[in-house]
């Protein structure tokens, strides 16, 4: 019996501020796929201003699935998104269309694309005595914990990075192995066909320009407002993951009184591009991708007629 190949999909990645989603909706315009977002901070109810979220009238013109699922309050993990993006792909194409993935958490890309080991899921009272343990003795102890119970995942988690340093003493605490043996389990690959499209400027300085631009824009349209409104909500806390968002922790940090406005400004423009200078990392180490031209235009053609050539409609 010949095997079935598997069914098309559709990558558009990139880092922050390259222009993706423009790309995405112009593509939406003119194929019949289905739009669903790769991006730990859409994902978020009430953070829009600051993730640069899609207009309201572009969500209701071309549906963008994984968007205002859940609140800053809840816990969103690469293994939900992976479930939920599965979920999804299915739906589209069993109705005869074709997933489109826009983003840039190359994480959430990766767990998709490669399948994640077996992790237990998180335990709310394991989590909550390892924040309190963060807040009691600071992220430089709990990073030493760590280094005793696990090196190697020690040497990969910056003390600065609290959801990733809590994830990994949890693991250790749930299941009694270190994260970094369980991650070597093989996942489940993804049983797509997946045309992968990167959206990023050349330039490295224009993006630079752009990320700059944007966050001006951002603080333009009410970010401090955005900011000041989630911080208070009952459950707020600068240690939900929600609030580590690029952006959001340097307004906070404004808000608190521990920068002013220009220094809030500057941080927050060198952060993001911290961030695109990782994206670019993760787009580098991946196999089969196309990098596309820069400008709208020129990226869209490049992208149909790749998509022309791969026979996907």
């Amino acid at each position: 019996m010949q095997r079935q190949p598997h069914p098309p999909a559709i990558f558009v990645m990139g880092p922050t501020a390259a222009g993706k989603t423009a790309l995405a909706l112009e593509l939406a315009r003119r194929l019949p796929v289905d739009v669903i977002s790769v991006d730990s901070a859409l994902v978020y109810r009430g953070m829009d201003i600051g993730t640069a979220k899609p207009e309201p009238d572009l969500l209701r013109e071309i549906p963008h699935a994984l968007v205002d699922i859940c609140e800053p309050e809840d816990a969103y993990s690469a293994a939900r998104f992976r479930k939920d993006a599965l979920r999804l792909m299915h739906e589209s194409t069993n109705a005869g269309r074709i997933p489109l993935l826009v983003g840039g958490t190359m994480l959430y890309f990766r767990a998709l694309e490669q399948g994640l080991s077996d992790l237990p899921e998180s335990d709310p009272e394991v989590r909550k005595k390892l924040q309190q343990r963060l807040e009691k003795e600071g992220s430089a102890a709990l990073h030493a914990l760590l280094a005793q119970q696990d090196p190697l995942a020690a040497s990969r988690i910056h003390a600065n990075d609290p959801q990733r340093l809590l994830r990994a003493l949890e693991v250790m605490e749930i299941a009694g192995q270190p994260l970094s043996r369980l991650q070597e389990q093989q996942g489940e690959k993804l049983p797509y066909e997946v045309l992968k499209l990167v959206k990023a400027p050349l330039d490295r300085a224009l993006l630079h320009e752009r990320i700059a631009l944007r966050f001006d824009l951002m603080l333009q349209q009410g970010f401090e407002e955005e900011v000041r409104a989630l911080m208070a909500r009952p459950g707020f806390s600068e240690q939900l993951p929600s609030m580590r968002a690029v952006g959001y922790r340097q307004m906070i940090a404004h808000l608190r009184g521990d920068c002013g406005k220009a220094e809030m400004r500057e941080k927050g423009i060198i952060a993001t591009r911290q961030l695109a200078k990782r994206q670019f990392t993760w787009l580098r180490r991946e196999a089969a991708i196309h990098w596309l031209r820069d400008g709208l235009e020129k990226s869209l053609d490049q992208a149909m007629e790749l998509i022309d050539l791969k026979g996907i409609f």
